[in-house]
């Protein structure tokens, strides 16, 4: 489908709330699983994808009934962002994951690497092709970065982490052109994890991401931002990126940032001046369903740095965590918002 041609066209970032019915919310609110929890599921396993079909298709309804313009699947159908492509990868042991350590003494379980990554066979096609069948919106999907995966894995076989950056890159971009065949208007890469260890970043992270985009024609995305609201709180989150300039040399049409939550100063985005913005307008660490008028003044502030026809409005991050009355209701108001600033620009 095209994209859409009127100004602050609206999207989301990925994830929107997976139903009670279908996950265990409150195991899942424990945590951002890098391995496979499958516990997480309620329904058996006989039946668990006709029930992921059921909850996407509400997801996709609710996406287009609050307005949005550039709608996903809700990624409903994940664990995590990362895990569920992660796994599926030749070259790791799930069965043994390892165990680290994280800069806050948290233990966490990750995925192995102890073999020659590859991609097995597609992990994403059938989401990409089941909601190119149920929308006729434009349509983005979303995929793990290889630099994210890389930092999220405990590497026991390349010689460092930048080789395994670029092979996973190799195995991301594989399945990034099939989705691509599928239908996909836009792609987007998930790439949080450039902050946490920025030196490295700057080394090879534009690289990886640029391999992982080789050969799409379509517009294609990267995600950064500070953790899902739910798991790290606004007053712990900084309000700059460490990395985020660096963005500028990636082949990535579109750069997707938080700036509500964190009330980031959007003076940075001076150095992207050769991308569209995805915008962060709505504040995920607020409960309250923000006012269409709230959100339209974050428009508005972005239109200072960004020129109208550079602006995606999005939420700062995954919806995931989320209740999903106020996830649904926090992008009606940003669709409105959208509509009004429309009107004042147009």
């Amino acid at each position: 489908m095209p994209l859409p041609k009127h100004l602050l066209p609206t999207t989301v970032v990925g994830s929107y709330p997976q139903p009670d019915w279908l996950v265990d919310r409150e195991m899942l609110s424990k945590s951002v699983p890098r391995t496979r929890m499958t516990e997480i599921w309620r329904i058996p396993q006989a039946y668990l994808e006709q029930a992921q079909d059921d909850a996407t298709v509400v997801a996709i309804r609710d996406l287009e009934r609050a307005g949005i313009d550039i709608v996903t699947d809700g990624e409903i159908r994940r664990e995590s962002y990362s895990n569920r492509f992660a796994t599926a990868l030749e070259g790791i042991d799930i069965e043994n994951p390892a165990m680290i350590v994280s800069r806050s003494g948290q233990k966490t379980p990750v995925p192995r690497i102890v073999g020659k990554i590859s991609r097995k066979g597609p992990v994403e096609l059938r989401d990409m092709e089941f909601l190119r069948r149920n929308t006729d919106h434009a349509a983005k999907i979303t995929l793990p970065g290889p630099f994210t995966m890389s930092q999220q894995a405990k590497n026991e076989f390349y010689k460092d982490d930048e080789e395994l950056a670029m092979a996973l890159a190799a195995a991301v971009n594989a399945e990034a052109l099939e989705l691509q065949k599928a239908g996909a208007d836009v792609i987007q890469l998930d790439e949080p994890w450039v902050r946490q260890d920025p030196a490295a970043a700057k080394r090879y992270a534009v690289k990886a991401i640029n391999r992982a985009l080789q050969g799409i024609t379509v517009p294609t995305a990267v995600h950064v931002c500070f953790g899902y609201a739910a798991v790290v709180p606004g007053e712990t989150k900084p309000t700059g990126y460490s990395f985020l300039a660096e963005l500028a040399d990636s082949t990535a049409e579109q750069i997707s940032i938080e700036a509500a939550q964190p009330r980031l100063d959007l003076g940075v985005l001076a150095d992207l001046s050769s991308k569209t913005i995805m915008l962060g307008v709505i504040d995920l660490g607020d409960p309250n369903i923000e006012t269409a008028s709230v959100i339209a003044n974050r428009i508005r502030h972005g239109l200072k740095y960004v020129n109208a026809n550079r602006l995606i409005p999005a939420p700062d991050c995954g919806m995931k965590y989320m209740p999903r009355h106020i996830a649904f209701g926090k992008l009606k108001a940003m669709c409105d918002a959208a509509a009004i600033v429309r009107k004042e620009i147009s």
